[in-house]
């Protein structure tokens, strides 16, 4: 059987799950109403706006959910209405009321109220999922969110907060996929103990998004339907998610048509497929950093300061970037990405082997050593990961590199349970802290952050983080974070390596595809054929 065939067959399944008609077998063309992307979506862990923290989910909550505020497509930096018509600030600087557009109504039909409002806040909150940290820095924990959120009216939801950030903070953080609002009636309806639907809203979604969840197996497919009843309704009937593992098949299938979006492609694919007029290749910006994880809590080797700091130059980050992964990435070595305020752009670090062979030799690190290093077994990670064992091994440091599903590496990391680990890291939302909170915080373990994850408690440095959100003068603030920056560099045990630039293969035939700096602005409302 061939490959489109097999494709073929499967985007047949696709439609018969979701309850739509299965395209034709005869033609490699794609149904006119339909748009089918091909990518992995192994990295899914749940399509609960709550709990979702990976790739596929986030790209998924911009369809499905809406958010009182949100990022504007095309400058990020911007907030623009969502649900919410309006907002006033509080004269305290610690409180937002919002007015509920007269248009909001969910997928159900249910018209958007206060009490989802309050509801879909709180249960994040109290759920403490790996977002929670999110609007944890509104001050907000299990026991002090609901006194933050107040039905003011039948029109009007107030959200006050004990935090020592403005306003202005305060909505960044709403724009957050986290702060997704979510149907309380529909959801209450599948509530199972104390879990406030998560099992639920796992697999399926209610929310007010342009799209619903119609069907969603896991390695499989996710089917989005189009939503009869958003405030703007998308231009297809349908798109479905395939998961395409292997890029090299999610390439064939968008030049033979049975694809009319893929992406993940390597750099090879990419350059073969560009000599080709069957497609366009979109370079999208990126906001994704990619970095190297060391757990300093695995073993006495890992946890020594000198094993993070000779890994530093162990790295060929111009191989990696120009020479891998051409185009698609570019050298980077602080946690803000290029594009946000504060972002520090400087390369203090270069490969050099006999340097790190001296750092490790004089901290008193013997070589050679094994280390387990589980990594994505997807591009761009593979390519790296393959980089690294070289680079690696010639300083007597071999790394064995265990390839899995995003969903099980993630889950290590979250657990502690690995070694090394390549991962990558997207902001939340369009502000220096949704990074910094992740890296630079971890006063006493009690905050599930990347600092927790790698072992490393710093309270000092998570003091000067705390101080720089406060900050209000921007060029001070800026300043503020350029100084973290350059700690995290020299101390911290993880090594930032490159930030990402999608490029998105498009059949012709697709029209209006946006897709923004962020990684979970993914739009498909506006996609025609």
């Amino acid at each position: 059987m061939t490959l489109s065939m097999t494709r073929r067959l499967l985007l047949a399944a696709a439609f018969s799950t979701a309850g739509f008609a299965a395209a034709p077998l005869a033609s490699a063309a794609t149904p006119a109403k339909a748009l089918v992307v091909a990518q992995s979506i192994d990295d899914a862990v749940s399509f609960d706006p709550a709990e979702g923290f990976e790739l596929t989910t986030v790209q998924t909550f911009n369809n499905v959910y809406q958010r009182l505020v949100e990022s504007d497509r095309k400058d990020g930096t911007k907030i623009v209405p969502a649900i919410a018509g309006s907002w006033k600030a509080g004269e305290d600087g610690k409180s937002l009321t919002f007015e509920i557009g007269k248009n909001a109504v969910f997928a159900s039909g249910n018209p958007v109220r206060p009490e989802d409002v309050i509801f879909s806040l709180a249960r994040a909150v109290k759920l403490n999922k790996s977002p929670a940290f999110i609007l944890n820095e509104l001050g907000w924990t299990a026991e002090t969110v609901d006194a933050g959120l107040k039905k003011v009216d039948d029109s009007h939801v107030q959200l006050t907060w004990t935090a020592d950030v403005g306003p202005a903070f305060a909505l960044a953080l709403l724009t957050a996929p986290i702060a997704s609002i979510v149907d309380e009636k529909a959801v209450s309806e599948h509530v199972s103990g104390d879990d406030f639907g998560n099992g639920w809203l796992k697999t399926n979604s209610a929310g007010s998004g342009a799209f619903v969840i119609s069907k969603y197996r896991p390695h499989e497919a996710l089917v989005l339907g189009a939503n009869e009843k958003a405030a703007h309704k998308p231009k297809l009937e349908r798109v479905i998610l395939q998961n395409v593992p292997d890029a090299g098949s999610r390439r064939l299938q968008v030049e033979q048509g049975d694809a009319d979006i893929a992406r993940g492609l390597g750099a090879d694919q990419i350059d073969a497929i560009k000599k080709e007029d069957k497609v366009t290749v979109l370079s999208v910006p990126s906001a994704r950093t990619d970095y190297l994880l060391i757990n300093t809590k695995a073993n006495e080797t890992l946890g020594n300061p000198a094993f993070a700091q000779a890994a530093r130059y162990l790295i060929d980050y111009e191989g990696i970037t120009k020479n891998l992964l051409r185009g698609q990435s570019k050298v980077h070595q602080a946690f803000l990405p290029e594009g946000f305020p504060g972002a520090l752009n400087d390369t203090p670090f270069k490969l050099d082997v006999e340097k790190a062979k001296k750092i490790l030799a004089d901290g008193g690190i013997k070589t050679p050593v094994k280390v387990e290093f589980p990594v994505f077994n997807e591009q761009p990670f593979l390519t790296i990961a393959q980089s690294l064992q070289s680079t690696f091994g010639q300083a007597g440091i071999q790394l064995e590199i265990q390839p899995g599903v995003a969903s099980d590496i993630y889950a290590r990391g979250r657990s502690g349970k690995y070694q090394i680990t390549l991962r990558y890291w997207i902001p939340d939302y369009f502000d220096p802290h949704s990074n910094a909170s992740a890296f630079a915080i971890n006063k006493d373990n009690s905050a599930n952050t990347v600092a927790k994850q790698a072992g490393w408690v710093i309270p000092e440095i998570s003091e000067e983080t705390l101080a720089a959100v406060k900050e209000q003068d921007p060029a001070k603030r800026a300043e503020l974070y350029g100084k973290l920056q350059k700690e995290i560099q020299e101390k911290a045990p993880y090594v930032f390596i490159s930030q990402g630039a999608d490029q998105v293969v498009l059949g012709k035939n697709v029209k209006d595809y946006v897709q923004g700096l962020n990684a979970d602005q993914v739009y498909y409302d506006d996609v025609s054929k």
